[in-house]
């Protein structure tokens, strides 16, 4: 019996997501070598999102090409174990129900979220199959595995090898009763994202710090100078260059980077609150 391993097709995904790493790699450093350039203003403030906003996946991606290259499917006469980087699922043959192309549906699978050609990564719900894992690189080859805790999508090279190779590991029999065994990806970001309140203190702090960003680019410009702290000179308020507003947003940005505690993201929304308060009375103070 032809049992052994099963590799998802692997040349096509390496290429699509090192050719996007690579693209988005060179905006980020066309963006932060125009922000290294520019006035603070507007072309400032669009150098400083380019930039983030290329580099922020990369990191991602990059763990997708990993994913993918140590990707595996192995199949003996005990188990099908799923191995896809740091997520591993090793099903006992006897807990899976059936194993069927997913073009044989009369319902069409969706696929996860931010699909691309070598990371099918996620979960989806279907009206008849209830909730479907996707551990695939290729729509093109998908294969479901129904088990009793839930469907996994994969995408051997060759679906119909695997399939046959189950029906005849089934018809043998097993030889050592295996146990089931999950493994999940235990990033930190990973565990906090799937908590309600620290992705809403996440996002609300990003968007916070994006806003201040955008205050202090737009002001700086029409401001010349303003008043930096409580200071006084021959009786008159101390003022500065207004560029140095620039140092509210950037302090605040590092401060919630810095922030990867529950805790301390809670106080990373609040300190991008304050510095936004800061600006509000630093700007209204007459000079």
């Amino acid at each position: 019996m032809n049992v052994g391993h099963f590799p998802p097709p692997k040349r096509r995904g390496l290429l699509v997501l090192t050719l996007i790493i690579l693209v988005l790699a060179g905006i980020a450093a066309l963006g932060f070598l125009n922000l290294s350039r520019a006035p603070v203003g507007p072309t400032f403030l669009i150098s400083l999102l380019t930039a983030l906003l290329a580099f922020t996946p990369i990191p991602f991606l990059g763990y997708r090409i990993y994913s993918l290259w140590r990707a595996d499917y192995h199949l003996d006469r005990d188990s099908l174990a799923l191995s896809w980087g740091l997520r591993v699922e090793d099903v006992p043959l006897s807990d899976i129900e059936w194993i069927r192309p997913a073009a044989d549906l009369t319902r069409p699978l969706s696929l996860p979220s931010f699909a691309i050609p070598g990371a099918l990564i996620g979960m989806r719900r279907h009206p008849d199959l209830g909730v479907v894992e996707f551990l695939a690189s290729d729509a093109g080859k998908l294969l479901l595995v129904a088990t009793a805790k839930r469907v996994f999508a994969i995408s051997p090279e060759n679906p119909a090898a695997l399939a046959q190779t189950f029906a005849r590991a089934t018809e043998l029999g097993s030889l050592i009763p295996a146990e089931a065994k999950s493994v999940y990806p235990s990033f930190v970001i990973t565990q906090a994202w799937g908590n309600g309140l620290v992705r809403y203190l996440w996002l609300s702090g990003l968007f916070l710090n994006i806003g201040l960003f955008v205050w202090a680019s737009l002001v700086i410009p029409s401001t010349p100078r303003v008043a930096f702290g409580l200071q006084f000179a021959q009786g008159k308020l101390e003022t500065v260059p207004s560029t140095q507003l620039i140092l509210l947003p950037v302090a605040s940005l590092v401060l919630f980077i810095g922030g990867w505690a529950f805790v301390v993201w809670a106080s990373s929304t609040l300190t991008g609150l304050l510095f936004l308060i800061a600006m509000m009375f630093i700007v209204t103070t007459p000079v």
